[in-house]
Order: structure tokens, then C-alpha cells, then sequence
């Protein structure tokens, strides 16, 4: 299984970036997915999840409003859209991918996961 995460960078305060996730070597059509981050010093921390068929989605309060989760199926491709970004978005972005096809919140449901791309908010 891979989940190739891309997409991340550097950007000012109030600006947007879109990661993507591209996945391999699993059905992708019965997976819940997930984005996680994880910043210098700090444990891993749910953002977003999106059951298999996209029609639930799950957000952690602190992106709420500003993020968004979708899905493709047909791509294998998930992404996580992300606007108005503070300074405290800035982490290691993760996805995820969990077996039972449920948006969950908790790190512990994930099988699989990326290797992570990095995201710098500069104030």
C-alpha cells in the first residue's frame, strides 16, 4: 500500500494551499480517509476524514469552516483543501486510510499512512 501525499509548501497568512493524496495498492473504494498533522514538539493531530463513498466528513474544530475534505474515487485520489491558514496550520500534513470505510477522528483507526508533506504558514 502507498498513499502519496503532495501539494504542501510555503504560504503567507490568509492563503490557501490543496494537498493531495494519491493511493496504490489497496481498494480504494471501501477505505475511510484521513488527514492528520503533526508540528515540531507536538503529537499527531486529526484534521479531516471522508468515509468511502464521500458522503460523510468529519472535522477537527480548529479547521472547521476553513477546510475541506473530498474524495475520487475513480481516481484514487483524495485531497484536503485548505483556506484562510494560520500560523498554527503549519505542520507535516498526513493522510490516511482506514478499512472499515468510516470518517473517523482517532489515529489509532488508520492501517496506512503517508509519508507526509510539509506546510509552512508565515505570519
Amino acid at each position: 500500500v502507498q498513499l502519496q501525499a503532495s501539494g504542501g509548501g510555503l504560504v503567507q497568512a490568509g492563503g490557501s494551499l490543496r494537498l493531495s493524496c494519491a493511493a496504490s495498492g489497496l481498494t480504494f473504494t471501501t477505505h475511510g480517509l484521513g488527514w492528520f498533522r503533526q508540528a515540531p514538539g507536538k503529537e499527531r493531530e486529526f484534521v479531516a476524514a471522508i468515509s468511502w463513498s464521500g458522503g460523510t466528513t468529519l472535522y477537527a474544530d480548529s479547521v472547521k469552516g476553513r477546510f475541506t475534505i473530498s474524495r475520487d474515487n475513480a481516481k484514487n485520489t483524495v485531497w484536503l483543501q485548505m483556506n484562510s491558514l494560520k500560523p498554527e496550520d503549519t505542520a507535516v500534513y498526513y493522510c490516511s486510510a482506514e478499512p472499515r470505510g468510516y470518517a473517523l477522528g482517532s489515529r489509532e483507526s488508520y492501517d496506512y499512512w503517508g509519508q507526509g508533506t510539509q506546510v509552512t504558514v508565515s505570519s
